[in-house]
């Protein structure tokens, strides 16, 4: 049997990591500036997240949502004191698009609609309504097309303000655009989603899975706005790899049994990943860290030749070139080993490891002054 070809594959065998760093079966040394698509985040083979899923391994590693699981409540309780919402309920599921999946059909139990407004460049998933809720018609298989999803320009508060009324069940945006380029909603586009979701009692979903998890120097990208979502869907940095997802719930929502179900969601080897993460993020207080290495980043990044603008928050940045970025990426990786991420067809993408020096900033920094220099002709 041959595996699916599903994605187009670096010519790198990674075989072993530490922190920020890579190595691959050749013993080359890479500096990982993508963290796995922003999934790790605390940092490669972190210590202490090492040893407390080596413990849990040695106690329990699965059973179903059928029995108690302490660890479940003890996740809970940490997720929320260290986002700010201890108020909320959390259930927890195994990715982003579960997340998204379960947000939107939470949302639609609720307000009884089926209409959901995304924006343009969304991405919220690979299936079902999550992936009828991406802007990428090349991904939407025909059993997913529906009528019920309308895609809005970003950021434009009229558009928005138009297009709502009480059949809207949801309006669902992600904190920073990933796919999308890394782009930024304003603190006032924001804030008039969450007024007009109040006035027509439509559910506002904040799509945290990229952007979330101290990535933006807040726990949140959409707490710099002042804004507090109804459901706020998590992933990625969660498990700094292990399979985990999962939704806030506000107070709003009552419970019921049998109205959200998962299988592995919440197993006794994720949540011992993610209070790891939890534990990791605050006592080395990465949240703070992603801030002051990302502002210098950023700062940096914008005086460089090429550069047509940087965008992004923290440690979740978007270089748009103004040439497309495969020849910059290509020797970044080959030549100085360094991987990054990309969007769109100029877009470079920074996802570091939380954990991230200043002293390993400045390896890609000066990196990729000197490929710009090399391959930008004004």
């Amino acid at each position: 049997m041959n595996l699916f070809d599903v994605y187009p594959l670096l010519d790198v065998e990674p075989v072993k990591a530490i922190g920020c760093w890579i190595w691959d079966k050749d013993g080359n040394k890479y500096l990982d500036l993508y963290g796995g698509h922003a999934v790790i985040s605390i940092g490669h083979s972190h210590p202490y997240y090492i040893k407390k899923i080596e413990e849990q391994m040695h106690k329990i590693g699965f059973y179903s949502n059928s029995v108690r699981i302490p660890l479940q409540e003890e996740l809970a309780q940490k997720l929320g004191e260290l986002s700010g919402y201890t108020d909320y309920n959390l259930f927890l599921c195994n990715s982003g698009a579960e997340a998204n999946e379960n947000a939107l059909k939470l949302a639609s139990f609720h307000t009884g609609r089926k209409k959901v407004i995304a924006f343009s460049k969304a991405f919220h998933g690979r299936t079902s309504l999550a992936v009828a809720a991406t802007d990428n018609k090349s991904i939407i298989a025909p059993v997913n097309e529906t009528e019920n999803v309308v895609f809005l320009p970003f950021n434009d508060e009229a558009a928005l303000e138009n297009a709502m009324n009480d059949t809207i069940c949801a309006v669902i945006i992600e904190g920073m655009q990933g796919v999308g380029g890394v782009k930024v909603p304003t603190d006032a586009f924001l804030q008039k989603a969450k007024l007009l979701c109040e006035k027509y009692n439509s559910v506002l979903i904040l799509d945290e899975v990229q952007s979330g998890y101290g990535r933006s120097g807040k726990f949140f990208s959409h707490q710099f706005s002042n804004v507090k979502p109804d459901l706020i869907t998590i992933a990625k940095g969660m498990g700094n790899g292990f399979p985990l997802g999962g939704v806030l719930i506000s107070p709003k929502f009552k419970a019921k049994h049998h109205l959200l179900g998962t299988t592995f969601g919440g197993n006794h080897l994720a949540c011992a990943a993610g209070i790891a993460v939890l534990d990791v993020i605050r006592n080395e207080k990465l949240m703070m860290n992603a801030k002051a290495i990302g502002d210098y980043m950023i700062s940096t990044l914008k005086k460089i030749n090429g550069v047509k603008e940087v965008r992004g928050r923290g440690l979740m940045i978007g270089v748009e070139l103004e040439f497309p970025y495969d020849t910059v990426r290509n020797e970044l990786i080959f030549t100085h080993r360094i991987f990054t991420g990309t969007s769109g067809k100029n877009v470079i993408r920074i996802l570091p490891p939380l954990c991230l020096s200043k002293e390993e900033a400045e390896i890609f920094l000066h990196a990729f002054a000197a490929v710009m220099k090399k391959v930008f002709v004004k």
